[in-house]
């Protein structure tokens, strides 16, 4: 029993789980200082929609992509109340975990493997950049903000989808001394950031039995230094061009070598949105040779079928994966594995998560 004061602190306690209720936050959202950061992320978003801008300025130059702070703050976004968070135009299109467990059950009916790969908020792995002092103190390392995006895996993994959660991987690295993990002003991560997921990944992968029956090739990585306006600095005329340290992905090490072209006949199918292709596809996507199918083929030794897309890898990438299969018959036949990466604001800031028939019925 609770003597003297407990009653006080019995009512503090009930009307604590109350307001935490009410806000529609499940009882084990982590401290308060998350809670107020999650909260500070909304209300940033919210003034930058208000104000028309696609960034929020952060600190020491950096940026953050509006929407994926919208993302980080609207709580949990399957489930009956998906509808109520999600940018989806059709609410019946919401909820993203239909159409993954869909995606996943025909992959399966084909034999091929799913790995589902979000790339975490930018302000997941920096929150510190964000405000104008730290909002957890000094410790190393931030405590997850991604909160309902882990809550969401763990869903998932339940339901046998395998989920690479790249959280502890990105925050390991986060100090690196060739560079971020993020572009500080554009809306993707780093060419070091797919470097290290790409390691990670292979690992795995090259334990398979048929990722070793694969030939081999030896490629070269070259490293260069890389200047790149992003895509967030409209409005931001005060910032300077932004310098990377990229590493190429090259044929060999000669000077003939020449950029590791994708294969449609490879048994992985890297399968996206923009952050498949930053760095691999060229043009406003800043290089050609550098991004994570690249660094994937690097280090498996063989190439990749890429298929992925300049916007929402929610629905339109697997759109294009459709008609590809649609295209040819025996495509699925020579894959093993898809890889869907795709930035993890999706859940949330798509047009919607709609289940695309690949296989004949």
């Amino acid at each position: 029993m609770l003597g003297g004061g407990g009653g006080a602190v019995t009512r503090t306690l009930i009307m604590m789980l109350a307001g935490v209720l009410a806000a529609g936050l499940p009882v084990d959202l982590p401290a308060d200082p998350v809670k107020n950061f999650l909260a500070r992320c909304g209300e940033k978003a919210k003034a930058a929609d208000e104000e028309q801008r696609m960034a929020v300025k952060g600190q020491n130059g950096w940026l953050f992509l509006a929407a994926e702070l919208r993302h980080l703050s609207v709580g949990k976004f399957w489930g009956p109340g998906a509808a109520r968070v999600s940018q989806a135009r059709r609410p019946e299109h919401a909820d993203p975990l239909p159409a993954i467990l869909d995606f996943k059950s025909q992959l399966d009916r084909a034999g091929i493997e799913l790995w589902l790969v979000p790339v975490p908020p930018k302000a997941a792995v920096y929150p510190e950049m964000l405000t104008d002092s730290s909002p957890f103190g000094e410790g190393e390392p931030p405590p997850r903000v991604d909160f309902y995006d882990r809550e969401f895996y763990n869903v998932l993994a339940e339901k046998g989808v395998k989920v690479r959660d790249l959280w502890p991987e990105l925050v390991r690295h986060r100090h690196d001394k060739k560079g971020a993990m993020y572009c500080l002003q554009d809306s993707h991560w780093s060419g070091l950031a797919c470097r290290h997921a790409a390691r990670l990944l292979a690992s795995d992968i090259s334990r398979r039995r048929w990722a070793k029956a694969v030939p081999k090739s030896r490629y070269a990585l070259v490293e260069e230094s890389v200047e790149i306006t992003g895509d967030l600095t409209r409005g931001f005329p005060e910032l300077a061009a932004e310098t990377l340290t990229l590493g190429f992905v090259k044929t060999g090490p000669g000077p003939d070598a020449e950029l590791v072209e994708p294969d449609r006949e490879s048994p992985i199918v890297l399968l996206g949105d923009s952050h498949c292709l930053v760095f691999h596809a060229g043009g406003d996507l800043h290089a050609s040779g550098a991004g994570l199918a690249d660094h994937l083929a690097l280090a498996l030794r063989f190439p990749l079928d890429v298929v992925a897309v300049r916007g929402s890898g929610a629905t339109p990438a697997r759109i294009n994966l459709m008609r590809r299969v649609r295209s040819d018959p025996e495509y699925l036949q020579r894959k093993k594995l898809v890889i869907w990466c795709f930035g993890a604001r999706e859940f949330t800031e798509s047009s919607g998560w709609r289940k695309i028939p690949l296989l004949d019925k």
